[in-house]
C-alpha cells in the first residue's frame, strides 16, 4: 500500500552516473528536491533526502582502462563533481550514496538472493542488441540499418549485439499486478500524461527482464555465481531502499519508507515506474507514493546530454551570480513535468526583472528609508487602518496558498503567487507615498507604520521563499534585523505580527545586481576557456581529435559596447575564419595584426554578440587576463600544432 503519513517526507533524486558531466538538467532534477525537502522541513516534517552516484557498469570500467585506473580509483575522482556542484547550489541533502559502498552492495544482494529463491529471478540465455553508453538492451522494434547495425535512439552511437548467459526478473508475471496497482493509485505516476505513457506500454506485455552480465565485471556479483554481475540499472534502483538503511539500519528504514517522492527524468520512467515497483512487490516491499516525472532543459531545442556535446555548465552562472538566482529560474520558469530550452537572455530577464527590480529594489527602498527616517529601528507606530490590514490578511490567503501548491509539486505557481504579493507590496508602497510623510512632523506616525508594514511583509516574503532562495531569504531576515534562524519557526505559526518593531535593522546591501547580457556572455567565454586549460584527465585518443593550427591575425577589430572582446579575421591555411576574443582587456587590435597564434579550429561555432565565432584561441590567465603565446619563429600559418 502508498503511506498516507505526512508527518515525514523522503524525496529522492535519481543517482546520477559517475561518468557525466554535471550539467543544467542534473542541477534541475536536485534543485527541486532540495525545495521541497526545506519546505517540509519548515512544516515540521522529519525530511530525509536521498541524492548520489551510480558508480558501476561497462562505461567507468572502459573509461577507467583507458587512463590506466582502476574503476574505484577513477569514480573516487570523479564523484568530487558532482559533490563540489551541490554544495555550490546550497543543497540540503541528508545522505549522498555512493553505489560502490559496501552497504548498498550488501543490500542489493540481499534482494537478489530473496528474488531468486521465490523463484522470481532465473538463469537463461540472452540475445539482444545493447547500447554500452546508455547502459541498456535497445527495444525489439528498433530498426536495423542498412549496414545490419541498430543505432541507439537515444544517443545515437552504435548498439553491440550480444548473447549470454545471463539470469532474468521474471517481469511478465507482474504485468496484472502492476496494472491493479496504477488502477489504484493514479497518483503514482505524475503528471497523468506519464502515466498514460507507463500504463500503455505495461498493457502491450511484459517480457523477463535480463539483470546480470557476464561480460561486464565492474559490477556487484551475485550471490554464489560471480562469474555473473548484477546489471547496473537493477543495482542502482535499489540505491533507494539501501540508502535509507535497508539491510544496515532497520530503525531508519522504518520510519523513512516508503518513498513519499521519486524525482526522476521523464527519460527513465519506464525504469521507476514498471521494473522498479515490480522489483518491490516480488521483495514484499511497500511502493513509494509518487514517482514524478518532470521534463527536460534543452539547449537548443536538444536534450543536453555529454554524448551530444551540449551540455550547459551550472558554474559558468554560479560563479556570476551564485546559487540562487539560478535555483529560482530553474524552479519559475516552467511548471514541474514540462520541457524548456534554456536561453541566457530568459535566465538574464528572470534575474534583473524579477529578482532584482521587483525583490530586490523593494527591499533596497523599504530598508533605505527605514536608515534614513528611523536610523535603523521603526518606533511610534499609529495604530493599522483598512489599508494595512487587507495587506495583512493578503499575506494570510498567500501563506495557505503557496502551502497547498508546494504540497501538490506545483513550485513554480507558488512563486507566481509570492510575486504577485510582492507587486502588491510595491503597489502598497507607491500609493501611501512614505517619503512625502517624512519632512511632516504630524505624520510621523503613519510613516512609522507603513514602513513597519513594509517591513513585516519583507519578512514574510523572506519566509516564503526560503526553500527556493535560502541564501537570498536568509540574508533578507539578517537586514531586517531578525536573530532567529528561518528554520526555528513552522509554517503554520508563521504571521507577520512575529516581526518585532524593536528590531534593529541594517543598512540594505544589493541583493541581486543587475548584469548586461554582454557582460554575462563575456565572463562565459573566459569560464570556457579556462575550463579548456584545466579540464580533467584525457586521453590521447582525445586529445588528437583536437584540431590545433597556428593562425595569423589578418584583422582585428573592437566588438561595439564591450570592454573585454576583439573580433579577429585569421588566416588557417586552407582558409579564412572569423573569431571573437576576450582579450582586449590586454591587447589593442593594433597589437593583434600580423601575429601567429594558436587556435583550435574544430569547436562548434558560437553566436558572440552576433557574431558566429567559427574558432577559438589559446591563452593562459594571470591576474584576470589573457596572455597569448606567440612564437618565437617564423611559423606559415595553418601548420598543426600537436
Amino acid at each position: 500500500m502508498v503511506t498516507k503519513n505526512r508527518t515525514k517526507f523522503y524525496v529522492t533524486t535519481p543517482i546520477y552516473y559517475v561518468n557525466d558531466v554535471p550539467h543544467i538538467g542534473h542541477a534541475y532534477t536536485t534543485i527541486i528536491a532540495d525545495a521541497l525537502a526545506r519546505f517540509h522541513r519548515l512544516c515540521g516534517h522529519e525530511v530525509f533526502f536521498l541524492t548520489g552516484t551510480d558508480e558501476h557498469g561497462q562505461k567507468i570500467e572502459r573509461a577507467a582502462s583507458e587512463r590506466g585506473l582502476k574503476p574505484k580509483e577513477l569514480a573516487d575522482q570523479v564523484v568530487l563533481r558532482f559533490k563540489d556542484l551541490w554544495l555550490a547550489l546550497n543543497i540540503s541533502y541528508d545522505f549522498f550514496i555512493r553505489t560502490t559502498e559496501p552497504f548498498h552492495e550488501k543490500g542489493v544482494q540481499k534482494i537478489f538472493q530473496k528474488l531468486k529463491d521465490k523463484g522470481d529471478i532465473y538463469k537463461g540465455i540472452y540475445k539482444g542488441w545493447y547500447c554500452i553508453s546508455d547502459e541498456n538492451f535497445l527495444a525489439e522494434d528498433v530498426p536495423l540499418e542498412p549496414s545490419g547495425e541498430k543505432i541507439c535512439p537515444d544517443c545515437g552511437k552504435k548498439a553491440i549485439l550480444v548473447s549470454e548467459e545471463c539470469y532474468y526478473f521474471r517481469l511478465s508475471a507482474y504485468q496484472q499486478k502492476l496494472l491493479d496497482f496504477y488502477a489504484a493509485n493514479p497518483d503514482f505516476v505524475r503528471p497523468p500524461g506519464r502515466m498514460n505513457e507507463v500504463v500503455s506500454f505495461v498493457r502491450q506485455g511484459l517480457k523477463d527482464l535480463s539483470i546480470t552480465r557476464t561480460t561486464v565485471k565492474w559490477g556487484i556479483p551475485v550471490p554464489d555465481d560471480p562469474q555473473h554481475t548484477i546489471y547496473v540499472w537493477f543495482d542502482a534502483l535499489h540505491n533507494y531502499v539501501t540508502g535509507i538503511g535497508y539491510g544496515w539500519n532497520n530503525e531508519l528504514f522504518e520510519r523513512f519508507w516508503p518513498a513519499d517522492l521519486h524525482l526522476i527524468g521523464k527519460d527513465i520512467l519506464r525504469f521507476h515506474a514498471i521494473f522498479w515497483p515490480a522489483f518491490l512487490m516480488a521483495a514484499e516491499l511497500p511502493l513509494p507514493r509518487t514517482v514524478f516525472g518532470h521534463g527536460w532543459w534543452l539547449k537548443d531545442e536538444t536534450k543536453m546530454s555529454k554524448s551530444k556535446g551540449n551540455v550547459l555548465d551550472p558554474h559558468i552562472i554560479l560563479d556570476a551570480f551564485g546559487p540562487d538566482p539560478l535555483r529560482y529560474f530553474l524552479l519559475r520558469e516552467i511548471p514541474l513535468g514540462q520541457d524548456g530550452n534554456f536561453s541566457h537572455e530568459g535566465f538574464l530577464h528572470r534575474v534583473n526583472s524579477d529578482l532584482a527590480n521587483d525583490l530586490g529594489n523593494l527591499v533596497q527602498r523599504t530598508l533605505t528609508m527605514i536608515w534614513n527616517y528611523f536610523q535603523g529601528k521603526i518606533e511610534g507606530a499609529e495604530p493599522e487602518n483598512q489599508s494595512d490590514l487587507a495587506l495583512k490578511e493578503a499575506f494570510s490567503q498567500l501563506k495557505e496558498k503557496v502551502k497547498i501548491l508546494f504540497e501538490d509539486y506545483a513550485i513554480n505557481r507558488a512563486l507566481e503567487e509570492i510575486w504577485a504579493f510582492i507587486n502588491q507590496l510595491n503597489k502598497y508602497l507607491a500609493d501611501n507615498e512614505p517619503w512625502k510623510l517624512a519632512s511632516i512632523k504630524e505624520k510621523r506616525g503613519r510613516l512609522a507604520r507603513i514602513l513597519l508594514e513594509c517591513a513585516r511583509g519583507l519578512w514574510g516574503i523572506a519566509y516564503l521563499i526560503y526553500p527556493v532562495m535560502p541564501a537570498s531569504a536568509e540574508k533578507i531576515w539578517e537586514m531586517l534585523g531578525e536573530k532567529r534562524p528561518i528554520s526555528s519557526l513552522k509554517f503554520h505559526e508563521i504571521n507577520p505580527d512575529l516581526f518585532s518593531a524593536d528590531n534593529q535593522m541594517q543598512k540594505p546591501e544589493a541583493l541581486f545586481p543587475r548584469v548586461s547580457l554582454q557582460d554575462f556572455l563575456g565572463r562565459e567565454i573566459k569560464k570556457e576557456v579556462r575550463m579548456e586549460q584545466k579540464g580533467e584527465m584525457i586521453s590521447f585518443d582525445e586529445f588528437k581529435r583536437m584540431d590545433l593550427r597556428v593562425a595569423e591575425v589578418i584583422k582585428a577589430e573592437r566588438v561595439p559596447g564591450t570592454d573585454k572582446l576583439l573580433r579577429l579575421e585569421v588566416n588557417i591555411g586552407d582558409e579564412t575564419r572569423t573569431m571573437v576574443a576576450g582579450v582586449a582587456e590586454t591587447y589593442s587590435p593594433e597589437d593583434l595584426i600580423g601575429k601567429k597564434i594558436v587556435v583550435i579550429v574544430n569547436l562548434k561555432p558560437a553566436i558572440i554578440r552576433g557574431i558566429e565565432s567559427q574558432a577559438m584561441l589559446l591563452a593562459a590567465e594571470v591576474g584576470g587576463r589573457a596572455i597569448i603565446p606567440f612564437f618565437d619563429r617564423d611559423v606559415p600559418a595553418g601548420a598543426k600544432v600537436k
